[in-house]
């Protein structure tokens, strides 16, 4: 290969949606965009987002690639690319599959933040090999997914992206993640050929953009060394250990180097210590940003391919290292070395064999979605209104997320057609039992403080047996929003208040939200309020009933209606915890063991705590027992349904060379129970070291106050 080939091999500098064009019969033709961009390399070496459609790109129902025709576009473009390259080297067509497909007529899937609150991997594993399977069926060959963020700061508008707060739950359902997606070959080997419906996958982002600064997008991060390994590397040591293809670097610095110049985290870390072979890809546009610190763009792609980085995405720092190379910038040993990960890749997805010309898209994606959104439904609080009984002959559906299924879906979600999913009242009104009058009235908008319809839903929960309020944010991308040159959002236009870019300083819901809330409660008939959100919002405790559904996905109003219905138990559990201001921050559970006091003005605990979540039945815990390296318990269902507990493991370090922190999860694992029913949980304990208590409890609340066993293993040498 010449040099300039090369180089073509590391840049991913179009758009995808800038590469073809609708023509007046329905087909499609390539665009001179597309053409320039690939002579000017021979060939290209990957193309982001040819299937992707929203707000930012543009891309809508019409003159979009769908279902029916996205994998003949990608065809059209692949046979251009090998057809300008004289090696014929195809290109690599990179996707985001932020919960499910982001592409028009792709499965939406809860987002990141419900994923979590399942707290089961093998649902989510069932999950990702759904839309791993829809982007090959599309054409498409890589997935990029957030993974390894962790959320401290609930005011960070990219919250819903994460798995939670907690390290050892998100580097579950990380590897859940690797496996459903890329599969595993017989022998757990790196470079085996991907399956026909299996991806590589990215996960981002590679590691501490969840720790910035007031929560604040791209912000600096105040991260030790060893906070970074204790917190934000472990989701990405899991996913490594499961075999993923490539990780992106993130945007934050790491103690002053931003993670796509750190060559000590790309290489000494990733590389040298993982044993990492796969691919580094860089986030959009952060190998520019290095320009302010080495003074050119030319330096900065030297900088980012020396540390570690062998994939650009929309940079124009990448295409400069031919001349890089020539003054001495980078070595061509080291170019070498990220175009041979790249065209192993390329070798992996088998893009040099024949390629198949038909493709059947995996049926089934609503019920995995739907199953996704009933486990994530999380009940909070419950003074015996929910479920709905018989004694209920007309409920008052209110509030601005009732009949809508707008801002259901979260940020990084495709248009959907008119007509698709299922909003609270819908599903309610279909769902409900002959004879149950439902009403409706939206009360207010998300956002502003406009009260005029307050009074006709006062109206309808005053001559209703219950009411239930449908409450929350949104992360939609609607037309009107101002993005930056990385498709985050720059302006928070219409009713966008969560997704990456719309920060909070606060985690209030809109003022009329509040107004609303205080005047149904004060009609005095019993009030379930729901959470449609993307984040935890701070939402007092006047209602007798309040679950979150986070963000649920199109068909999300459905499976809220069912466990409203008492249909469905309530199977979530708070991935992360939830604060009673902003001002308290942070709050998570896993902080240091330190002897400091609360605020004296108010509680420095969080309202509900990480692990937290009701159901409409009752378990009682028997004594845990430690055997060996593992701890059984005895649980009971005590009540009058069938339930799902959550045994929740954690372990307090007694002996530790360095200052312990208060709790750790170290194992969990959901256990379903019919009425009376009792089965021994046995839950292993892996990477225990030192002298450690273990608790077993059902919410790290109730670990503080639980009566721990001793047990002791080998130490590792310490960080």
């Amino acid at each position: 290969m010449t040099l300039r080939e090369k180089v073509g091999q590391l840049n991913q500098r179009m758009y995808g949606w800038d590469a073809y064009r609708r023509t007046p019969d329905g087909g499609f033709a390539l665009t001179e965009a597309l053409h320039a961009e690939t002579d000017r390399f021979e060939g290209l070496g990957a193309l982001y987002g040819l299937q992707r459609a929203d707000a930012w790109s543009g891309v809508d129902h019409g003159h979009g690639p769908g279902a029916e025709d996205g994998a003949a576009l990608a065809e059209l473009v692949q046979r251009h690319v090998v057809e300008r390259s004289r090696l014929g080297i195809p290109t690599l067509f990179v996707e985001e599959v932020p919960h499910g497909l982001m592409a028009l007529d792709g499965t939406v899937l809860p987002v990141n933040l419900a994923i979590g609150a399942t707290w089961d991997p093998d649902l989510y594993e069932r999950a990702a090999a759904h839309a791993a399977a829809e982007l090959r069926a599309r054409g498409g060959h890589v997935a990029l997914v957030s993974a390894l963020d962790i959320a401290r700061d609930p005011r960070w508008g990219r919250t819903e992206e994460c798995f939670g707060e907690d390290p050892y739950l998100a580097g579950r359902l990380t590897e859940a993640l690797v496996r459903g997606m890329q599969g595993t070959s017989p022998d757990g080997a790196r470079d085996g050929v991907f399956a026909a419906d299996k991806a590589p996958v990215v996960l981002k982002h590679f590691a501490g953009q969840g720790a910035t600064v007031g929560g604040r997008n791209s912000a600096e991060s105040e991260l030790g060394w060893r906070e970074l390994h204790e917190i934000h590397l472990p989701a990405a040591r899991a996913g490594v250990r499961a075999g993923a293809a490539a990780v992106m670097a993130a945007y934050n610095e790491v103690d002053g180097m931003p993670c796509s110049g750190n060559r000590a985290l790309l290489t000494g870390l990733l590389r040298e210590q993982w044993g990492f072979d796969g691919l580094v890809m860089a986030d959009g546009l952060a190998v520019d940003r290095l320009a302010r610190i080495t003074g050119d763009k030319v330096s900065a792609g030297a900088l980012a391919l020396n540390s570690g980085v062998d994939l650009s995405l929309w940079d124009e720092g990448f295409t400069h290292l031919e001349e890089a190379v020539e003054r001495g910038l980078v070595e061509e040993a080291v170019l070498d070395a990220a175009v041979a990960r790249v065209l192993r890749l390329k070798f992996r997805l088998g893009l040099f064999e024949p390629q198949q010309t038909t493709f059947s898209p995996p049926v089934g994606g609503e019920e995995i979605s739907k199953d996704v959104a009933r486990a994530a439904v999380t009940l909070l609080r419950n003074d015996g209104v929910l479920p709905i009984g018989r004694n209920v002959s007309r409920i008052a559906v209110l509030g601005p997320q009732a009949a809508t299924t707008a801002h259901q879906s979260g940020d990084y979600t495709a248009p959907q057609h008119p007509g698709t999913g299922s909003s609270v009242l819908d599903a309610l009104r279909a769902l409900a039992p002959p004879g149950l009058d439902i009403r409706h009235a939206p009360g207010c908008s998300l956002t502003g403080d406009d009260l005029s319809g307050i009074p006709a839903a006062i109206a309808q929960a005053a001559a209703s047996d219950l009411a239930v309020l449908v409450l929350g944010g949104s992360s939609a991308r609607m037309p009107g929003t101002e993005f930056d040159a990385n498709g985050a959002a720059r302006t928070a236009e219409s009713e966008m208040t969560c997704g990456e870019g719309v920060d909070l300083a606060g985690l209030r819901l809109g003022a009329a939200q509040y107004a609303l809330l205080d005047a149904v409660v004060a009609t005095g008939t019993p009030t379930a309020v729901v959470l449609v959100q993307g984040r935890p919002h701070v939402v007092p405790d006047t209602a007798p009933a309040l679950l979150s559904a986070w963000y649920p996905g199109p068909w999300g109003g459905e499976a809220i209606a069912e466990v409203l219905l008492g249909r469905t138990e309530p199977a979530g559990r708070l991935p992360l915890s939830v604060p009673r201001s902003a001002a308290q921050l942070p709050v998570y559970y896993n902080h240091k063991d330190t002897e400091y006091g609360g605020y004296v003005d108010r509680s420095a605990e969080p309202r509900y705590s990480f692990g937290h979540g009701l159901s409409y039945t009752s378990f009682a815990y028997g004594t845990p027992r430690l055997s060996g390296d593992a701890v059984a318990v005895d649980v009971t269902n005590t009540g009058q349904r069938y339930g799902r507990s959550v045994v929740q493991v954690y372990l307090r370090r007694l002996i530790t060379p360095t200052w312990p922190r208060t709790l750790e999860l170290c194992a969990f694992e959901g256990v379903g129970l019919a009425p009376g029913e009792r089965r021994t949980v046995t839950l292993p304990l892996e990477g225990i070291d030192g002298t450690v208590e273990i608790r077993v409890a059902a919410s790290a609340r109730e670990a503080l106050g639980a009566r721990g066993q001793s047990l002791t293993a080998p130490a590792d040498t310490p960080l």
